[in-house]
């Protein structure tokens, strides 16, 4: 986002200025038309840094604090609120920064003349597709509260899941960081001390002593290139997976992970692509819309390439349930439940039910992974370490022929 300064005015009123922010200057214009405006100059303002925009702009937004927007929303406007009165009180009482200022920008344009909906749309980072698809659907059915809180139903069941997969991997990653922090520790510094003990006895050192000795040796001469070789190939590799291709390999390497992992991230899957379609049909979204949304926002490749021949089939006049029995990610059970669903007109209900036993299942999963990962870690950390010590100690049960 860039700040403008314009100069513009009113029908038979006189001209004046001020600023506005926008990402470019036709965006700026068409802001200015809604209100009314003649635009005169238009000119980006330069300066200073901004270092508190910059720190508003780094904010990220938490599914939490859209949830919390999205039902606070509804239970102004089920008050009896107006629309712009209720973005007024809620701009004021947001504590996120970002959020804050984007909530003010969507007033903004809806005091202009734009609908709620198409003011969401402009803001992509705070209202996602399927939030603006929601929304949509409320202000064409008149049932913009109830819409708004099925949406932050179904954001607070996707911070619960998320809040529970970080706590479940949060033990495992910090053991793996200590490990390898303690590796790396005893390579740099213990290792070295027995190395110079055992070259002042002389005699032939053992395989695995040469070995480490040798890693240590890389490490303290090479450290300022193995580091950033390193870095640069983690960044690579994320940099991969952030690409079309990469991603879909990626996605279908998770599912196939070992130690039950590969299960665990299919029923997230699951669980929240049932949870977001039966919250679009039942918001009242076209079906094909609705197909598309859950396909674009389910988070997994895999998913998303099997809603386009579900879309297809759709369209044809067909069930949403043929093409998924198609695909391997969707167990028989949740097929027959979805053609159930469509059979007797209530398949929101019935993807709602299919999304609630997923999010136990997963629940129970990850307690379950959680035990089996937990002495797993312990062995890794013991056998790294363990196997440094035997190293530098198997000399020892040769030191009395090398002392002689």
């Amino acid at each position: 986002m860039a700040t403008f300064t314009y100069t513009a005015r009113r029908e038979r009123g006189a001209p004046f200025t001020g600023e506005v922010e926008a990402d470019n200057k036709a965006a700026v214009v068409a802001q200015l038309r809604r209100k009314g405006l003649t635009v005169l100059k238009l000119e980006e303002k330069r300066g200073s840094i901004d270092f508190k925009a910059m720190l508003e702009e780094s904010t990220r937004i938490k599914t939490r604090d859209k949830a919390v927007f999205a039902r606070q929303f509804a239970t102004m406007i089920n008050s009896g609120l107006a629309v712009l009165r209720a973005l007024y009180v809620l701009e004021e009482q947001t504590e996120n920064p970002r959020l804050k200022k984007i909530i003010g920008r969507v007033r903004e344009d809806v005091e202009a003349g734009m609908p709620l909906s198409d003011a969401m749309e402009r803001y992509p980072v705070a209202f996602d597709r399927l939030y603006v698809a929601m929304v949509r659907a409320g202000e064409a059915g008149g049932a913009l509260d109830q819409t708004l809180n099925r949406l932050a139903t179904q954001l607070e069941k996707d911070d619960s899941l998320r809040r529970t997969i970080k706590s479940a991997m949060a033990y495992p990653v910090l053991i793996a960081a200590f490990a390898i922090l303690v590796m790396i520790g005893m390579l740099l510094f213990i290792i070295p001390i027995f190395a110079s003990m055992y070259a002042d006895l002389g005699g032939q050192l053992p395989s695995l002593t040469r070995a480490m000795m040798g890693v240590s040796n890389a490490l303290k001469g090479y450290w300022f290139v193995i580091f950033p070789v390193l870095g640069l190939l983690i960044w690579g590799i994320v940099k991969l997976k952030n690409t079309d291709d990469g991603r879909r390999y990626w996605d279908r390497i998770k599912l196939k992970l070992p130690m039950k992992l590969g299960p665990v991230i299919q029923k997230i899957a699951l669980a929240r692509f049932s949870r977001t379609l039966a919250t679009l049909v039942g918001a009242g979204v076209p079906i094909l819309q609705a197909i598309e949304i859950t396909g674009k926002t389910s988070g997994n490749s895999v998913l998303e390439e099997s809603m386009v021949d579900v879309k297809e089939s759709v369209r044809s006049g067909e069930s949403i349930a043929q093409p998924l029995t198609r695909v391997a990610v969707f167990p028989p059970m949740v097929t027959h439940m979805i053609s159930i669903g469509e059979e007797t007109g209530a398949l929101d209900a019935m993807l709602n039910k299919i999304a609630d036993f997923y999010e136990d299942e997963v629940d129970a999963a990850v307690k379950s992974l959680t035990s089996i990962i937990e002495p797993i870690m312990m062995l890794f950390v013991g056998g790294l370490v363990g196997l440094i010590v035997i190293s530098m100690y198997l000399p020892m049960f040769n030191m009395m022929n090398l002392v002689q």
